[in-house]
């Protein structure tokens, strides 16, 4: 699908635009999808020892954050480099379809949050603390732990 050019002992741009939605399919991402185009970037560079492909991709994902579950959407730049001997071609032409699909799936954020500091969802009433605060008693003694209330002013 994404095919670079390859020339001895040269360097050789690529730039590829690609549909979000055509590249990557509905499982592609546990929480989230990628909008619009898939911007491709990079270079090829060619010597006696192989060919090293550099780049990067840039991307607009749309997920559910994970602490509030608001809707969010964030731009993405990720960078990859990967090293091919020279042994292993066989054409002038490399796929690195595989290459930026793994790069896009190992760059994803374990946690996908809306903001840094999103305050998540109040476990009592479910009210976004991001929008403000609410009169819930959030804070709950273990009874097994209540006689120990009576050393500590609370």
């Amino acid at each position: 699908m994404l095919k670079v050019q390859i020339f001895k002992g040269e360097s050789v741009p690529f730039n590829f635009k690609i549909s979000a939605e055509k590249f990557c399919s509905e499982d592609f991402l546990d929480n989230g999808k990628f909008l619009g185009e898939l911007e491709i970037s990079g270079e090829t560079v060619s010597n006696d020892l192989g060919i090293i492909i550099r780049g990067k991709i840039k991307c607009c994902k749309e997920f559910n954050c994970d602490r509030c579950l608001a809707l969010s959407k964030e731009n993405q730049i990720h960078e990859f480099e990967e090293e091919i001997d020279s042994a292993e071609i066989i054409e002038d032409l490399i796929d690195i379809t595989d290459l930026v699909r793994d790069t896009l799936i190992a760059s994803q954020p374990i946690k996908n949050l809306c903001k840094v500091d999103c305050k998540g969802l109040c476990p009592v009433c479910g009210k976004n603390l991001n929008e403000g605060e609410c009169n819930c008693q959030r804070f709950n003694v273990d009874p097994r732990l209540a006689p120990l209330m009576k050393f500590k002013d609370f």
